[in-house]
Protein backbone atom coordinates (compact mmCIF):
# COMPACT_ATOMS: atom_id res chain seq x y z
CA UNK A 1 0.00 0.00 0.00
CA UNK A 2 1.28 3.50 -0.79
CA UNK A 3 0.89 7.10 0.78
CA UNK A 4 -1.75 7.65 -2.09
CA UNK A 5 -3.67 4.50 -1.05
CA UNK A 6 -4.18 5.81 2.49
CA UNK A 7 -7.05 7.96 3.43
CA UNK A 8 -7.02 10.29 6.34
CA UNK A 9 -9.71 9.98 8.93
CA UNK A 10 -13.37 10.86 8.12
CA UNK A 11 -14.30 12.00 11.71
CA UNK A 12 -12.51 12.95 14.37
CA UNK A 13 -14.11 13.50 17.99
CA UNK A 14 -12.76 17.47 18.69
CA UNK A 15 -13.47 18.73 22.22
CA UNK A 16 -13.51 22.50 22.46
CA UNK A 17 -14.00 25.08 25.40
CA UNK A 18 -16.65 27.32 24.14
CA UNK A 19 -17.86 31.06 26.24
CA UNK A 20 -16.57 28.98 29.36
CA UNK A 21 -18.29 25.48 28.34
CA UNK A 22 -16.74 22.38 27.25
CA UNK A 23 -18.15 20.85 24.00
CA UNK A 24 -17.30 17.62 22.33
CA UNK A 25 -18.35 16.68 18.72
CA UNK A 26 -17.54 14.49 15.99
CA UNK A 27 -17.06 16.19 13.13
CA UNK A 28 -14.84 15.62 9.64
CA UNK A 29 -11.37 16.93 10.11
CA UNK A 30 -11.69 19.93 7.88
CA UNK A 31 -14.25 21.23 9.77
CA UNK A 32 -14.14 25.13 9.97
CA UNK A 33 -14.52 26.63 13.24
CA UNK A 34 -17.42 28.58 12.23
CA UNK A 35 -19.40 25.70 10.67
CA UNK A 36 -18.84 24.01 14.76
CA UNK A 37 -19.92 26.81 16.37
CA UNK A 38 -23.14 27.31 13.86
CA UNK A 39 -24.24 24.00 12.86
CA UNK A 40 -22.74 21.67 15.79
CA UNK A 41 -23.21 23.72 18.84
CA UNK A 42 -26.54 26.10 17.55
CA UNK A 43 -24.33 29.70 18.37
CA UNK A 44 -25.69 31.67 14.99
CA UNK A 45 -24.45 34.43 16.45
CA UNK A 46 -20.78 33.79 14.43
CA UNK A 47 -22.20 34.88 11.23
CA UNK A 48 -20.54 33.55 7.92
CA UNK A 49 -20.05 36.42 5.22
CA UNK A 50 -17.37 36.23 2.81
CA UNK A 51 -15.69 32.45 3.70
CA UNK A 52 -12.57 33.79 2.61
CA UNK A 53 -11.44 36.05 5.73
CA UNK A 54 -12.11 39.20 4.74
CA UNK A 55 -15.06 40.56 5.89
CA UNK A 56 -14.78 39.80 9.54
CA UNK A 57 -18.67 39.10 10.26
CA UNK A 58 -17.33 35.58 11.22
CA UNK A 59 -14.78 36.67 14.04
CA UNK A 60 -14.38 35.27 17.19
CA UNK A 61 -11.96 35.15 20.23
CA UNK A 62 -8.97 32.71 20.57
CA UNK A 63 -7.41 33.26 23.71
CA UNK A 64 -8.99 36.90 23.96
CA UNK A 65 -7.51 37.51 20.39
CA UNK A 66 -9.82 38.00 17.19
CA UNK A 67 -9.80 35.21 14.92
CA UNK A 68 -11.56 34.76 11.69
CA UNK A 69 -14.03 31.79 12.11
CA UNK A 70 -14.03 30.61 8.78
CA UNK A 71 -10.40 30.32 8.03
CA UNK A 72 -9.65 28.04 10.93
CA UNK A 73 -10.62 24.37 11.46
CA UNK A 74 -12.18 22.88 14.42
CA UNK A 75 -9.54 20.95 15.30
CA UNK A 76 -6.85 23.76 15.52
CA UNK A 77 -9.11 25.15 17.68
CA UNK A 78 -8.98 22.61 20.74
CA UNK A 79 -6.73 23.59 23.87
CA UNK A 80 -8.12 27.19 23.49
CA UNK A 81 -10.68 29.54 25.02
CA UNK A 82 -13.13 30.56 22.17
CA UNK A 83 -15.38 33.30 23.01
CA UNK A 84 -18.43 34.35 20.51
CA UNK A 85 -20.49 36.99 20.46
CA UNK A 86 -23.03 35.02 22.95
CA UNK A 87 -20.32 35.24 25.57
CA UNK A 88 -19.89 38.51 25.80
CA UNK A 89 -23.63 39.68 26.80
CA UNK A 90 -27.06 39.51 27.08
CA UNK A 91 -29.90 41.34 26.03
CA UNK A 92 -30.16 41.72 29.64
CA UNK A 93 -26.70 41.92 30.76
CA UNK A 94 -25.31 43.84 28.03
CA UNK A 95 -21.24 43.70 27.28
CA UNK A 96 -19.84 47.21 27.00
CA UNK A 97 -19.84 46.95 23.40
CA UNK A 98 -23.27 45.84 23.16
CA UNK A 99 -24.53 48.65 24.92
CA UNK A 100 -22.32 51.03 23.02
CA UNK A 101 -23.65 50.27 19.91
CA UNK A 102 -26.87 50.42 21.03
CA UNK A 103 -26.52 53.59 22.32
CA UNK A 104 -24.47 55.00 19.92
CA UNK A 105 -26.82 53.42 16.87
CA UNK A 106 -23.93 51.30 15.95
CA UNK A 107 -25.80 49.04 13.64
CA UNK A 108 -27.92 48.80 11.46
CA UNK A 109 -29.15 45.36 9.56
CA UNK A 110 -26.74 43.98 12.47
CA UNK A 111 -25.26 40.64 10.26
CA UNK A 112 -21.54 42.26 10.70
CA UNK A 113 -22.29 43.38 14.31
CA UNK A 114 -21.27 40.13 15.84
CA UNK A 115 -17.60 40.64 13.99
CA UNK A 116 -17.80 44.23 15.35
CA UNK A 117 -18.30 43.00 18.58
CA UNK A 118 -15.78 40.73 18.97
CA UNK A 119 -13.17 42.69 17.20
CA UNK A 120 -13.72 45.85 19.72
CA UNK A 121 -13.65 43.71 22.45
CA UNK A 122 -10.08 42.64 21.93
CA UNK A 123 -9.34 46.08 20.44
CA UNK A 124 -10.59 47.62 23.87
CA UNK A 125 -8.76 45.66 26.44
CA UNK A 126 -5.41 46.47 24.80
CA UNK A 127 -6.12 49.97 24.26
CA UNK A 128 -8.61 51.12 27.08
CA UNK A 129 -8.82 54.82 25.86
CA UNK A 130 -8.82 54.81 22.10
CA UNK A 131 -9.25 58.09 20.20
CA UNK A 132 -11.49 58.13 17.19
CA UNK A 133 -9.18 57.68 14.63
CA UNK A 134 -8.01 54.53 16.60
CA UNK A 135 -11.07 53.45 16.91
CA UNK A 136 -11.38 53.85 12.64
CA UNK A 137 -8.50 51.91 12.28
CA UNK A 138 -9.39 48.81 14.95
CA UNK A 139 -12.71 48.90 12.95
CA UNK A 140 -11.04 48.74 9.34
CA UNK A 141 -10.70 44.94 9.35
CA UNK A 142 -14.52 44.61 9.25
CA UNK A 143 -16.77 45.28 6.35
CA UNK A 144 -20.21 46.87 6.90
CA UNK A 145 -22.50 47.54 3.76
CA UNK A 146 -24.90 49.03 5.49
CA UNK A 147 -23.59 52.56 7.69
CA UNK A 148 -20.62 54.94 7.19
CA UNK A 149 -18.59 53.62 10.52
CA UNK A 150 -19.31 56.87 12.09
CA UNK A 151 -21.50 55.24 14.76
CA UNK A 152 -19.14 52.26 15.01
CA UNK A 153 -16.54 54.50 15.52
CA UNK A 154 -18.55 56.15 18.08
CA UNK A 155 -19.39 53.24 19.99
CA UNK A 156 -15.65 51.76 20.26
CA UNK A 157 -14.79 54.95 21.90
CA UNK A 158 -18.34 54.99 24.43
CA UNK A 159 -17.52 50.87 24.90
CA UNK A 160 -14.17 51.92 26.45
CA UNK A 161 -15.65 54.56 28.59
CA UNK A 162 -18.14 52.37 29.65
CA UNK A 163 -15.61 49.58 30.01
CA UNK A 164 -13.43 52.28 32.17
CA UNK A 165 -16.55 53.12 34.20
CA UNK A 166 -17.22 49.27 35.24
CA UNK A 167 -14.04 48.43 36.02
CA UNK A 168 -14.33 51.65 38.67
CA UNK A 169 -17.06 50.53 40.14
CA UNK A 170 -15.76 46.95 40.40
CA UNK A 171 -12.80 48.16 42.05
Amino acid sequence: MTDLDQTAPTTVDVTLRVNGVEHTRTVEPRRLLSDFLRHDLRLTGTHVGCEHGVCGACTVLVDGDPMRSCLMFAVSAQEHEITTVEGLGTQDAMGPVQQAFVECHGLQCGFCTPGFVTTITAFIAENPDPTLDEAREAVSGNLCRCTGYQNICKAVVRAAEITRERNLTHD
